[in-house]
């Protein structure tokens, strides 16, 4: 489903696989804000859409707490697909930045934030996002995806399921 999602863009598949991260939402804690983990903009643009930004605008609505898009990537990254954890973390590092201004720093200061993504891996993704957001003043950072990957998955396993997805974010 979310091959489909991401790679085949079927955007409708936001809706259903919201409900997935709905139902596993923290109970016990509340966000003032969501925000989805960022594409370069060459790769939105490749893809039509972010599929993590639909997410967050789901959640958001849902929740009835603002989606700000309060990160923004800095630099092209490598497709992270056949990278080992160490590659993938220098991959990212340094590639997302909080966006500058009073604006932004309203969104994000003392702020609880969610942030999306629909698959983690490493979390190499999801560290470098949220040590922007806490450099930016965030009081909390939880990350919630659709999917985690069992990294217990043989390399020749891997390789295929990326072949036929065609790449990642």
């Amino acid at each position: 489903m979310i091959h489909l999602y991401k790679y085949g863009r079927i955007k409708t598949l936001a809706r259903p696989l919201s409900d997935l991260l709905l139902a596993a939402m923290p109970r016990d804690e509340s966000f003032e804000a969501v925000t989805p983990v960022p594409l370069h903009w060459r790769r939105q643009w490749d893809r039509g859409f972010n599929q993590s930004d639909l997410l967050a605008r789901e959640i958001a609505r849902r929740c009835g707490i603002p989606a700000v898009h309060a990160l923004k990537r800095v630099r092209s990254t490598l497709t992270q697909a056949g990278l080992s954890n160490t590659g993938r973390r220098r991959n990212v590092a340094k590639a997302f930045q909080c966006r500058r201004g009073a604006r932004w720093a309203r969104c994000v200061a003392g702020k609880r934030i969610l942030l999306i993504d629909d698959v983690m891996t490493t979390g190499s993704t999801a560290g470098s996002c949220a040590l922007a957001l806490k450099r930016a003043g965030a009081a909390r950072v939880a990350l919630l995806t659709v999917a985690r990957v069992d990294r217990r998955m043989d390399d020749s396993r891997a390789a295929t399921a990326h072949s036929t997805a065609g790449g990642t974010s």
